[in-house]
């Protein structure tokens, strides 16, 4: 009997424990029941996405440059008329390295206007000047400014700006021309030319010679002149709104 009641006490006291240990396991954690939640994972995802999305805009907005602070430009733009009437874009006489577009003689003072260049904004008397007449008896407008000496004697034409000579050679209408490209896509062009003192791919200085004043078949009866025409992007421009000096 004693080891018959010995026996039951611990049978039952075991179970308890065992009973006791399987209801705490059976219970969820915290955590479990958390997660169980639907709304939990895209709480989390949307959370992580704005701690990037904060991180990324901190980050971009220490690369900006002070709104304030003013950036010198390269070129300007201003208003040109052209023999259409419409407004083209005009680059400034300064450029990448600081030079100003000048005259393509050494006094400008010694020379004057033979031919103006056509600016559609201009009186008529003006813009009669200049309209140039071709041999099938049509009047164009003179998009370059001719340069001669009141005596009608030849003089050195000079590299109105730095740059790198892109046509030398003769045409059967303009004369012996030169053309030289510079930087920010302008071209500076030289017609009615004699003495030739460049080939293509020769590097000028501004100021250094390049030919001779001469004629052309085209304005034969304007004697020993120099055609100095500008060119922007492909588009003539008016010489007088780039260069400062003044001539006659």
């Amino acid at each position: 009997m004693n080891d018959g009641n010995n026996k039951t006490p611990r049978k039952i006291e075991d179970s308890s424990k065992t009973v006791a240990v399987t209801s705490s396991a059976a219970r969820p954690s915290g955590w479990k029941k958390l997660l169980s939640k639907r709304w939990v994972f895209p709480a989390a995802y949307m959370a992580a996405a704005a701690i990037i999305v904060t991180i990324l805009w901190l980050n971009a907005g220490s690369g900006q440059k002070d709104p304030n602070q003013s950036v010198p430009s390269l070129t300007g733009v201003e208003s040109e008329s052209t023999a259409n009437g419409k407004s083209d874009p005009e680059a400034t006489a300064v450029v990448a390295n600081g030079e100003q577009l000048k005259w393509p003689v050494s006094k400008i003072e010694d020379l004057t206007t033979s031919i103006p260049f056509y600016d559609a904004s201009a009186s008529e008397k003006e813009k009669e000047a200049a309209m140039v007449q071709y041999s099938d008896n049509q009047f164009k407008p003179h998009m370059a400014t001719d340069l001669a000496r009141a005596d009608g004697a030849t003089f050195d034409v000079v590299a109105a700006m730095s740059g790198k000579v892109i046509v030398a050679g003769q045409n059967p209408v303009n004369g012996y021309e030169v053309e030289i490209e510079h930087p920010n896509g302008r071209v500076t062009v030289y017609q009615s030319l004699t003495d030739l003192q460049v080939k293509v791919g020769d590097e000028v200085k501004q100021g250094d010679k390049i030919a001779s004043a001469g004629t052309s078949e085209l304005e034969s009866e304007k004697g020993a002149h120099v055609h100095f025409e500008v060119r922007d992007n492909g588009i003539s421009v008016n010489p007088n709104k780039l260069i400062k000096s003044e001539k006659k």
